[in-house]
């Protein structure tokens, strides 16, 4: 699982703090997640990582990032932990 191409090329770009180049931007990301969570809700069935996701997406979103992708969880996390200034 962990030789696959998300981890590796993700992974090390995070690791060295590289965001670009960007891939699926965050607002298509959250749109997909919301339908995941929507079916996941018709369904009954819980997705409390999904849950997560969303408000990670949206917490970057609103501190600007809206240009990145998935990624940029890790940006505000490096920032919540006080490892990166806010922009």
């Amino acid at each position: 699982m962990f030789a696959a191409p998300i981890f590796r090329n993700y992974g090390g770009m995070i690791a060295k703090g590289q965001f670009e180049p960007v891939g699926f931007k965050l607002p298509l990301g959250l749109k997909d997640n919301r339908l995941v969570l929507a079916a996941a809700e018709e369904a009954a069935v819980p997705m409390p990582m999904a849950s997560l996701i969303r408000d990670r997406f949206l917490a970057a979103i609103a501190q600007g990032l809206e240009n990145g992708d998935w990624s940029e969880i890790a940006r505000i996390s490096f920032r919540s932990a006080g490892l990166e200034k806010a922009a």
